[in-house]
């Protein structure tokens, strides 16, 4: 079953881009990751999902119901926006109560276990509280009511590195109780530990849709290396290198493929130094569309 259905969805803003032609299907039970860089369409899509803004044309569902003609859909699902915005005199636990009552159900217990597990203070004032304990309220607040459908717009933004440990457990949990989740992020490292397929978004289209195992198979490595020895061009001519470049006895490039073939051919040099490290999401976009063109 498709928890979330999106056709053709596209989202005009006059002169402005918006989102065109954007189609993806989240199963049940799916963590599924949407990523792209800040301004790609990914709180677009979100918002047009969520029915707070209409689309131009295409169409939008969760649990089989058009998330415009048929609100009450939101009930089964939980949000947390890239910033969030209170009430700055209430307490904490108000808002979550105020918020639970939409429910119909007591949320009391759940609310004071997830603000024990994200540590947060429920009797402090909302304008008492930093960027980062009122992204947990943001938290809490969305998954109070146990939703069947989760979505993330930029979750751990202002979480330091502990609260965001703790938030990628609470998540997991979640999922493993059946909850299905929507992760939107411009991090690829955190898409990447948390979710089974990924779609990568840019300039507000669809650019790739596929398994994270596939992903990182055909990820590549950002490889920089400092030798005793001049480094030529010619002397890294081989399948997987891209984008070398070369100063002295310094060099820079991009591999994908086997690591341990590269390494081999590195270590014909003696080294001063090497780095791998993970190349950005603008690179890894770039890659994506050289090789479509």
């Amino acid at each position: 079953m498709n928890v979330i259905e999106i056709k053709n969805l596209t989202k005009n803003y006059g002169r402005a881009r918006g989102i065109i032609d954007v189609n993806l299907n989240v199963e049940e039970g799916e963590i599924f990751g949407f990523i792209g860089p800040n301004g790609a369409g990914k709180s677009t899509t979100i918002r047009t999902l969520l029915g707070l803004i209409y689309p131009t044309s295409g169409s939008a569902s969760i649990f089989g119901k058009s998330c415009i003609q048929h609100p009450e859909v939101r009930k089964e699902l939980g949000y947390l926006p890239s910033e969030v915005f209170y009430y700055d005199n209430m307490r904490v636990i108000d808002l979550l109560k105020y918020s639970a009552s939409f429910y119909n159900k007591d949320c009391t217990k759940r609310i004071n276990e997830l603000a024990e597990m994200m540590d947060l203070d429920l009797k402090k004032k909302i304008d008492d509280l930093s960027f980062g304990n009122k992204k947990k309220v943001g938290i809490v607040q969305g998954l109070l009511h146990e939703p069947r459908l989760i979505i993330l717009d930029e979750p751990t933004s202002g979480l330091d590195p502990l609260m965001q440990q703790k938030f990628f457990e609470l998540i997991a949990e979640e999922n493993k109780k059946g909850a299905t989740v929507f992760f939107s992020s411009h991090i690829l490292s955190e898409v990447q530990k948390m979710c089974s397929r990924v779609a990568l978004i840019k300039e507000g289209k669809i650019i790739k849709l596929e398994k994270m195992s596939t992903l990182q198979e055909n990820n590549y490595k950002r490889i920089s290396i400092e030798t005793k020895s001049q480094i030529s061009r010619e002397a890294f001519n081989v399948k997987g290198v891209s984008h070398f470049e070369v100063k002295g006895n310094s060099a820079n490039f991009m591999f994908r493929g086997n690591i341990n073939s590269i390494m081999k051919r590195i270590a014909e040099f003696e080294l001063r130094n090497i780095s791998i490290d993970e190349p950005d999401l603008e690179e890894i976009f770039m890659h994506y569309y050289a090789k479509e063109e």
